[in-house]
């Protein structure tokens, strides 16, 4: 087959709408089960191609969560301890595969942005990473292959419409890529980079240290640049992006975003968290809306009389700003991507907010000096990659 036709593209009054091979070959994937949209497919096909990379340049089984042609998540298959696995809503399903892990690590790193995710996974499904997805709130998932009981796990769910789309894995595209907007046709080389720990051997800083853990989390945080709206900047700590600010006009503004991003992650480990006793039967969503809020600013939304009912058995206290300040002072050791030169060192001093010890960008600005300055102050050691990355 070698054209789809779909129901409508980015919005319903956009018809016609399909996809096809303009060589008249054969589409690189197979739809197993459902009917993939025309953002479907964007983010299945962005999402592959970030796993694949991060599987080849970590040698790990590799996940990433999707949402409008941005990830919201992205991780390697590390282990998970106990913390981990109850703020992820693990702690129930036994232990689970490398595979699985790297899903619930992706997943479970902003699980609000993740609602209603596409899933891209970089090896074949197994059960255990499908039972995962069954019971969260998605629209598809793109791997090179299923196990059989995965596959039979996920056709059963959405009432067999849930996406299951197999993908050719030795699919190599043309490496010129091309498209219309306003009836111009663009043409660039595809983005064939390949990051790796080379990239971070231009050290800039008084420190020069970046530990083997840190530099996967770099590679981790760069690769998830790679394919993330621009401007676009990732936290990563532990095998895992915390923390991604895309599409953002300002790199300052992309850089709070992400680290709140981050801080929220973090928030989520201290134990006024994990101790709220919810109620009985309440939704996956509605539950992840409550720790939201309740870590945020507007915590009253949750905790006013009448209202916290609602969410928790035992109204819980207030998680106050001095109080999770304390707990945000324990965040250590995390790494810090940047998709292009940090322009001022006011980005450093909020990424140091966050924890961030380990910095790489491409370096360039005219106050490259301002921005070094700013990371010797704090003891973060920062690497300039001279490579830019620009995804729209």
């Amino acid at each position: 087959m070698n054209e789809m036709e779909l129901k409508y593209g980015c919005n319903p009054n956009q018809k016609p709408a399909r996809v096809f091979m303009k060589d008249g070959g054969e589409l690189p994937f197979r739809v197993l089960s459902g009917r993939p949209g025309y953002i479907n497919l964007l983010d299945a096909f962005n999402g592959w191609q970030l796993v694949r990379e991060l599987k080849k340049a970590t040698g790990l089984p590799a996940a990433t969560s999707f949402k409008h042609v941005s990830p919201a998540g992205a991780a390697v298959g590390l282990p998970l301890d106990e913390t981990m696995r109850k703020i992820y809503w693990v702690d129930d399903m036994g232990e689970l595969s490398p595979l699985a892990s790297a899903y619930a690590r992706a997943r479970g790193a902003d699980r609000m942005s993740s609602f209603g995710d596409f899933i891209s996974l970089s090896d074949v499904c197994d059960a255990d990473t499908a039972r995962l997805i069954k019971r969260e709130v998605s629209d598809g998932v793109i791997a090179p292959g299923y196990e059989p009981e995965a596959l039979e796990i996920l056709k059963s769910k959405k009432n067999g419409n849930y996406c299951v789309i197999e993908i050719d894995e030795n699919y190599e595209p043309d490496p010129i890529e091309r498209k219309q907007v306003f009836g111009v046709f663009f043409e660039q080389g595809r983005n064939n980079l390949d990051i790796n720990k080379e990239m971070l051997a231009n050290v800039v800083t008084d420190n020069k240290e970046i530990p083997d853990l840190a530099k996967i989390d770099l590679i981790i945080s760069l690769i998830t640049l790679k394919y993330t709206q621009s401007n676009s900047v990732c936290y990563a700590k532990g095998g895992q992006a915390i923390g991604i600010g895309a599409g953002q006009q300002s790199r300052v503004h992309c850089t709070r975003l992400a680290g709140q991003k981050a801080d929220n992650w973090y928030l989520r480990q201290a134990p006024q968290v994990l101790n709220l006793q919810f109620v009985d039967g309440i939704k996956r969503a509605d539950r992840d809306n409550a720790i939201d809020v309740y870590i945020g600013d507007e915590y009253m939304d949750v905790l006013a009389d009448g209202v916290w009912e609602k969410t928790f058995k035992v109204k819980p206290p207030v998680f106050t700003k001095e109080e999770k300040r304390a707990w945000l002072d324990g965040m250590t050791e995390v790494a810090l991507g940047s998709d292009a030169f940090f322009p001022f060192g006011d980005n450093i001093e909020r990424a140091h907010k966050s924890g961030v010890k380990y910095i790489a960008q491409p370096g360039g600005s005219v106050r490259d000096d301002n921005v070094i300055e700013t990371c010797n102050k704090y003891g973060i050691a920062m690497a300039f990659t001279g490579i830019r990355l620009f995804h729209h």
